[in-house]
């Protein structure tokens, strides 16, 4: 299987040509709906970048040995969000489709739960592969090829806070000794 590794800077480009491409769109949205945990950063940013109010709907399906084993979809009860309503035109965002399940099952899950509020949803997402099943409204990349991709913030998949206390001492030591050394 092809892998794809993404550095931070990497990722916020991602994040920037996918807002560029939304905005060339001309759409005209009044909330961000993220799927969480890795829509997370991506609503975040676009909120900020379009001065949208965020909603956040918590999904899950990755787990086992390195979060590579898709299983049963899960969703949050509610929608998390600071509006009394959800708006009506609304932009959907996760970090990717891979099969696409998810957010297409968010769609049928947002119109179940919201449709009374909902005029119009689009979705977005930084990667689009070619295997999913859905084609999102705006996407950063198309990837051919089905690539794992690898995320900068995986690294904490891994890390307990006990090793990243250490992870930290050994850098403040090699920091304190290059110091030192002037």
């Amino acid at each position: 299987m092809a892998e794809l590794f993404i550095n931070w800077t990497d990722y916020y480009c991602a994040v920037e040509r996918l807002a560029i491409a939304i905005h060339s769109s001309g759409w005209q949205f009044n909330q961000i709906v993220c799927l969480a945990k890795g829509g997370l950063r991506v609503g975040d940013t676009l909120s900020r970048i379009f001065n949208q109010p965020l909603a956040i709907l918590a999904a899950s399906s990755y787990g086992g040995p390195g979060n590579r084993v898709r299983g049963s979809i899960t969703f949050g009860r509610d929608l998390t969000m600071t509006t009394a309503n959800l708006g009506s035109h609304i932009l959907l965002v996760d970090d990717l489709v891979d099969s696409g399940i998810t957010l297409e099952r968010s769609l049928v899950w947002l119109d179940r739960h919201y449709g009374f509020y909902i005029s119009e949803i689009r979705t977005a997402v930084l990667w689009c592969k070619a295997s999913s099943v859905i084609t999102p409204n705006y996407y950063g990349d198309y990837l051919e090829d089905n690539p794992w991709i690898h995320q900068p913030f995986e690294i904490y998949e891994q890390m307990g806070a006990a090793e990243l206390m250490a992870h930290h001492a050994s850098r403040k030591d090699a920091s304190d000794k290059e110091g030192s050394a002037l």
